[in-house]
């Protein structure tokens, strides 16, 4: 007679190696793409306070930050600039120039590893308005979608120009990608794919990224991000964006909306990636300082988690670590208890 249970879960947790062989969901150092942050006027690597192991890169300090993102084997870099608080304007004119920080560090990035990484360049102008909005403002001091429209088209042409292979819209204005990707087009570079910021909420967790990007923002952004109780919305910005030629959709943040990833994960017919933010990196930072967590295993299980949900890249400020971790031991779940 058979012993009680006779189905038994645990046989196939028995063991590093069957738990390896068995696993329904894997990371891969290709599944990771590192943001990274690149500000004006500082002449070396500067950490970023509420961001521990994050730093400011100047134009110098990046290429070494680069190399070893390219030896970790990770997907792409996503770009930011920070430009001086003096080039600061209404309408975020820096981010269209050129010499700008942004399209400056573009160039040198693709220069030094755009063989080997996807070089990603955000398209917003928050960090490059005085009033810290991600767009140009009306009379009343609303967030003018169409005007705003018309920057961010002369925006996706100098990161084009400047080299960026994926141009990555995140300000929610309404049509921008059907914007940038005519601004693209009809200016010899329909060969730039957009990684559409498709389902980006307001959220809590932004906190520590408004210290990284110096944000002048006063006020919130809530009349274009989204409202953080909206499921089914999060599926018709996905379908919208869709629609106007997104060739990547991102759900963002990741940790408090992972019922969105496996929305927009299970109806979408192009790659869904994910943003784990600044305030989902910093707490666990935070919790490890303190000796509450293993940050290895915590850090390795959030993303894991991410994945799981839907994604097939992940924006995380571990990226590297990760992917060096995943490279040099012989299983996973190394630091795992």
């Amino acid at each position: 007679m058979s012993s009680f249970p006779a189905v038994r879960g645990r046989r196939l947790r028995a063991t590093p190696a069957l738990r390896r062989l068995v696993a329904e969901t894997r990371l891969h150092p290709a599944d990771l793409v590192l943001p990274v942050f690149v500000r004006e006027g500082i002449s070396d690597e500067a950490p970023i306070a509420s961001m521990p192991g994050v730093s400011h890169h100047s134009l110098e300090s990046l290429k070494p930050a680069l190399a070893r993102a390219a030896e970790a084997g990770i997907g792409g870099v996503m770009l930011f600039g920070v430009p001086l608080d003096e080039k600061k304007d209404g309408a975020g004119t820096s981010a269209t120039d050129p010499e700008g920080i942004l399209n400056a560090a573009t160039r040198a990035a693709v220069a030094e590893v755009g063989d080997a990484l996807v070089v990603q360049t955000d398209l917003c102008l928050d960090e490059f308005t005085d009033h810290g909005h991600c767009g140009v403002l009306g009379a009343g001091g609303e967030v003018d979608n169409d005007a705003t429209l018309e920057r961010y088209r002369d925006m996706a042409v100098v990161q084009a120009e400047a080299g960026s292979q994926l141009i990555a819209p995140s300000g929610m204005m309404d049509g921008q990608v059907a914007a940038i990707r005519d601004a693209l087009d009809s200016h010899g570079f329909a060969d730039r794919a957009i990684l559409a910021y498709a389902a980006k909420y307001a959220s809590a967790f932004y906190g520590p990224f408004r210290e990284a990007v110096q944000s002048s923002l006063s006020g919130d952004r809530r009349t274009y991000q989204m409202d953080n109780g909206n499921r089914r919305e999060g599926l018709r910005e996905v379908g919208l964006d869709l629609e106007e030629g997104a060739d990547i959709v991102m759900v963002k943040p990741a940790m408090s909306y992972l019922d969105v990833l496996a929305d927009v994960a299970a109806t979408s017919d192009v790659p869904v990636w994910a943003y784990q933010i600044s305030g989902e990196y910093s707490m666990m930072q935070a919790a490890a300082a303190n000796g509450w967590i293993d940050l290895d295993a915590a850090s390795y299980e959030s993303v894991l988690g991410i994945k799981r949900a839907g994604a097939d890249a992940i924006l995380t400020y571990w990226a590297v670590d990760l992917a060096e971790r995943l490279t040099g031991r012989s299983a996973p779940e190394r630091s795992i208890r």
